[in-house]
């Protein structure tokens, strides 16, 4: 029976929507092509100042076509086009019969006086707002077929789409004033839907997500719909003339639409009462958030509505285009309500309504900085583009920092109050918990954080029994911590090692057959009624669970918003590692103290070694150090170990290093010279290798770092530093080069010296048997003189080779310069070089080694 009654329901409800819908296609089409002869003024019956009956302008649009002619609203209208008006009906009656766009003379009288004024007859054009009150009707209808095609089954769902379609034909219903059966029937529709649509609003209100108690069961719906019914008669006996009144007949429609004006708001405020009063009571979580979204949804929607077009027109006022805009608001009612049916975030409803306040206030604020920057200016209509497109992105650029900061203050002050630092601080309380090596003391510390942060009941902590895949109640905290810890034969089989949701949720825990799913066992729905955990987070570090977090419902009863449980998950990753951290940390400072003592005892090898040894990894960073490479280089280890060899060694060394990369075998360098702190002084000015900035020779052997498993995983590089032996070869091979001079300077004076002084002496006696020869004399004394000063030469160089002590004695500095020059004068004189020598003769002596100031 109940499905015969279903079917027939969902039937009746598919024709009229189809009927509706053809309708309002038709009406649309109707409102474009059919348009009223219009003059722009509002014509009503008043009395004149003889107390005759006259035909006043009540209301002049603005730039119409009466406006243009010089029509003033209080302005009497005597004829038109020659014939008399005596009612204002009268008025359509002679434009219907004037062609379009004809120019006519209306007669007024003005202050007493008649005048003639030349009007064009034009046409009354719908105002283009009319086509969001068709947007928004069609807003109606679709979320109406959605959400009862979707959850035909859910409460109110029928209820509901009633609600939609009778929104839509009083949104998309309009007649033209053709007044033909369609014309009447879409007005008659719309009336009816307009006082309809508040009316099963607010039934809709009394009996969702259920019935009020004090509504009575029989009857009680049919109370809602009396006024409903009195207020459509009053509509009926106005419009067909039963009643009449004497009263203008535009005044009595006036009247009529800021009645049902006053109706539909007084419906949805007293629903919207009704909504605010039922989130109060109700117990249920989710009910209530449903409640919210359609009290908020309602406040939201009709609050613009309300104060932008209705309140003004109670009051009088000729709503403009802008005005009749604010019927998109309404868009928002359904959209709410669809939400709440679907149970679409119920959860975040109060976040996703405060989101928008925070919007909507930023949107003002950007607004209001924006038109008075502009108004600001003497003339704004004198800003030229760029400063426009300036202003417009001045507003763009300060709009986030604005919604932000409007965000904080409502987080801060409203939303979150003392919660507020407590939920901005813990993730960094969660980064912080790795340094806590007690697991209980980090569970303990943990659930105390996430009770006062989130305000929930009671917080347990699921782990892996020792050496079993089960999971073990290990702490609790909260209201259920006593009985918590007594629970041991609880069956958590539901805690799966691999679930397949990001988390587990238990929407109500008390009701044994509400529990997820009915294939789990008896034991385990009772295991959750008696733990009452509404969430359960799996803790996972490196794709394995460490363990499970378990939350109950908030204090007031609700459940976690989708910001609430983001923000668990990410603190379950924190947990996790900190969960693992702890597990391990006694095994692992065992290893670390076997660790250590082997690396003790390496370093110590390795330190004993008089040679710099370093170790890098495939990358070439440094992961030993020792100190001998650090006298070499001037590099402390703590800066060097981690840092690439580029960046500690120069770069042609590095250039050595990357053509043996990946060769096997042992690979040596001799005799390298390495400048201290090449780069170690640039980048660290305050290292420095205490041995006065000297460079250093050394044989380098570079071979490869294996593992035990004969993988390479580095290379190894031994600096042997052999500048002292190197200085003692140098100084070796210098002493052997001079002492082969000396003999060979030696050798040679001894072989020059004799023929030397055989030439003197044949000279000396020649020149004795031609004393009276005066020219042959001079040359032969020439020939004397320069054996001599050969023989002088060759002495000076034997002295210079001849080995000497490095004492210092007194020396005579003008012999020692005049010996080296005349050593040197021949090279000279070869080179046209003139030395002039200006001696001091009063030098003194100084302490020297004569020896060593001739060869430097």
């Amino acid at each position: 029976m109940k499905d015969l009654r279903a079917q027939f329901v969902s039937a009746l409800l598919f024709i009229l929507t189809v009927a509706a819908v053809s309708c309002a296609v038709i009406n649309f089409h109707q409102q474009s092509v059919y348009h009223l002869p219009d003059d722009g003024v509002t014509w009503v019956d008043r009395k004149a100042a003889d107390r005759k009956d006259a035909v006043v302008a009540l209301y002049v649009e603005k730039r119409s076509q009466a406006e243009n002619a010089g029509i003033r609203a209080g302005d009497q209208l005597l004829s038109i086009a020659g014939t008399d008006i005596q009612r204002a009906v009268n008025v359509p009656e002679i434009l219907g019969r004037i062609p379009l766009w004809s120019k006519i003379d209306y007669v007024i009288r003005r202050s007493g006086v008649d005048v003639k004024k030349p009007v064009i007859v034009g046409e009354a054009v719908p105002d283009s707002a009319i086509y969001y009150q068709y947007f928004v009707g069609f807003i109606y209808l679709l979320i109406g077929l959605f959400v009862y095609y979707r959850r035909v089954s859910a409460p109110r769902s029928v209820h509901f789409y009633t609600l939609c379609l009778t929104s839509f034909v009083l949104s998309c219903f309009h007649y033209t004033g053709k007044l033909n059966d369609f014309d009447q029937a879409i007005y008659w529709a719309n009336v009816v839907a307009g006082i309809l649509a508040p009316t099963i609003f607010l039934h809709f209100c009394l009996v969702f997500p259920e019935r009020r108690k004090w509504l009575p069961v029989k009857g009680g719906a049919v109370l809602v719909y009396v006024p409903a019914v009195a207020l459509l008669a009053v509509f009926f006996l106005v419009v067909q003339g039963m009643v009449r009144v004497a009263v203008p007949l535009i005044e009595i429609r006036w009247f009529l639409d800021q009645v049902w004006l006053i109706y539909l708001l007084g419906a949805y405020l007293i629903g919207a009462l009704l909504l605010y009063r039922q989130s109060r009571e109700v117990e249920d979580p989710l009910a209530r958030r449903q409640v919210k979204y359609l009290l908020y949804g309602a406040v939201v929607g009709l609050t613009p509505f309300t104060f932008i077009y209705a309140v003004p027109y109670l009051f009088g006022v000729m709503p403009n285009h802008l005005q009749k805009m604010a019927v998109i608001s309404l868009a928002l009612i359904p959209i709410t309500w669809a939400y709440a049916i679907l149970r679409y975030r119920l959860m975040d409803v109060d976040i996703i309504f405060q989101q928008g306040y925070v919007y909507t206030l930023a949107t003002l604020v950007v607004l209001g900085i924006f038109y008075g920057l502009i108004f600001s200016f003497t003339r704004p209509e004198d800003l030229n583009p760029a400063a426009i497109v300036g202003l417009i992105l001045f507003a763009t650029f300060i709009f986030q920092p604005i919604r932000a900061w409007l965000q904080e203050q409502l987080d801060r002050y409203i939303l979150y109050k003392d919660q507020y630092e407590h939920r901005r601080t813990l993730i960094q309380f969660a980064r912080e918990l790795g340094a806590e090596t007690n697991l209980d003391h980090m569970l303990k510390a943990v659930a105390e954080r996430l009770v006062t942060t989130l305000s929930i009941q009671h917080v347990g902590f699921f782990l892996l029994s020792d050496g079993s895949s089960q999971f073990e109640l290990r702490h609790v905290e909260g209201h259920k911590k006593e009985r918590g810890r007594s629970g041991g034969d609880l069956d958590l089989s539901f805690l799966a090692s691999q679930p397949e949701k990001p988390y587990l949720f238990f929407e109500r825990t008390r009701r044994l057959l509400d529990v997820v799913s009915h294939k789990w066992p008896a034991s385990v729905r009772a295991s959750i009624s008696e733990l009452d955990f509404t969430y359960y987070f799996p803790c996972s570090s490196r794709g394995r669970i460490i363990g499970w977090l378990a939350l109950s419902r908030t204090e007031k009863g609700d459940f976690l918003s989708s910001d609430d449980v983001d923000l668990v998950i990410t603190l379950c990753g924190y947990v996790a590692i900190a969960m693992e951290n702890a597990l391990l940390y006694s095994s692992l400072q065992r290893k670390v103290e076997e660790y250590e003592r082997l690396k003790e005892f390496s370093e110590n090898i390795v330190e004993s070694i008089n040679v710099g040894i370093l170790a890098a990894d495939l990358e070439d960073r440094v992961e030993s150090w020792n100190s001998q490479i650090e006298k070499l280089t001037g590099v402390p280890r703590d800066i060097a170990v981690g840092r690439r060899l580029s960046e500690l060694f120069p770069s042609d060394l590095c250039e050595r290093f990357e053509q043996v990369r990946g060769e096997t075998g042992v690979h040596n360098i001799y005799k390298f010279v390495l400048q201290p702190d090449i780069k170690g002084v640039n980048v660290y000015p305050s290292v420095s290798n205490g041995n006065g900035h000297a460079s250093h020779i050394v044989n380098l052997a570079i071979a490869p770092l294996v593992s035990k498993d004969s993988n390479r995983i580095g290379r190894l590089i031994i600096f042997d530093d052999i500048t002292d032996r190197d200085e003692l070869e140098r100084r070796l091979v210098q002493a052997d080069k001079l002492s082969s001079i000396g003999l060979l300077a030696a050798g040679v004076a001894h072989e020059v010296n004799t023929p030397l002084a055989v030439i003197s002496t044949y000279a000396q006696l020649l020149a004795k048997q031609v004393s009276g020869d005066d020219q042959k004399s001079k040359l032969l004394e020439k020939i004397a003189k320069q054996t001599f000063r050969a023989s002088e030469i060759v002495n000076s160089l034997l002295n210079f080779s001849r080995t000497s002590s490095t004492d210092f004695v007194d020396v005579d500095l003008n012999k020692v310069i005049r010996e080296t020059v005349t050593l040197i004068e021949h090279q000279l004189q070869k080179a046209r070089v003139e030395v002039r020598l200006n001696l001091d003769p009063s030098l003194p002596a100084v302490k020297a080694n004569a020896g060593k100031l001739q060869q430097v």
